[in-house]
């Protein structure tokens, strides 16, 4: 179970929680892929032009459409319009907890392989930068931390990566990427 470092005085959002109350529902593709002997997570960098977000690591994903059946349509649609890769060349293995996000938004983690090397489309309007990295840097202890950050007068737990490639992994993404590790069993629940 994840460790809570309270702010003395503050209470402190759990990210793991279920996701309750008028949160709007999304989805993200959390996508495994097989390079170099080693699997390697695959994240997008947002375009400094998108509404939210900006700027930030993210993974392939966005909210629900009504013509959506569930959270795998969801992240397969978003990761076709964002990066280019057909539905039908990601194999689902699964989805995590859901997890609700600072601004209002409850992520269904879809965890999917794609193959390797794949053709990408980035949308210019969405995606500046597509980029992967290994699982076994990403489970290093030195690579990741929980920092307390106060938002609004409210102190969240938001776990940050070392950068890597000129990328810097923080926020709900490296929330849902840490979990996947401790799920997979490649570093210690912190």
């Amino acid at each position: 179970m994840t460790r809570l470092l309270a702010v003395p005085g503050q209470q402190v959002h759990d990210f793991r929680r279920p996701c309750a109350g008028p949160a709007k529902s999304a989805a993200v593709l959390v996508p495994l892929l097989w390079d170099g002997g080693e699997w390697h997570l695959l994240f997008t960098r947002r375009t400094d032009t998108v509404p939210d977000h900006k700027g930030q690591v993210s993974f392939p994903g966005g909210s629900s459409e009504p013509h959506d059946p569930n959270p795998e349509a969801t992240a397969l649609r978003e990761t076709f319009e964002e990066i280019g890769i057909p539905p039908e060349k990601i194999h689902p293995i699964g989805r995590m907890v859901p997890m609700i996000t600072i601004t209002h938004f409850c992520i269904t983690p879809v965890v999917g392989i794609i193959p390797w090397p794949v053709s990408l489309f980035p949308s210019p309007g969405e995606v500046s930068r597509v980029f992967t990295i290994p699982l076994h840097w990403l489970a290093q202890p030195q690579n990741h931390q929980i920092k307390t950050t106060t938002l609004e007068g409210h102190a969240y737990q938001v776990v940050y990566f070392s950068p890597f490639d000129g990328e810097t992994l923080w926020g709900i993404t490296a929330r849902i990427t840490l979990t996947l590790l401790e799920t997979f069993g490649l570093v210690c629940a912190t």
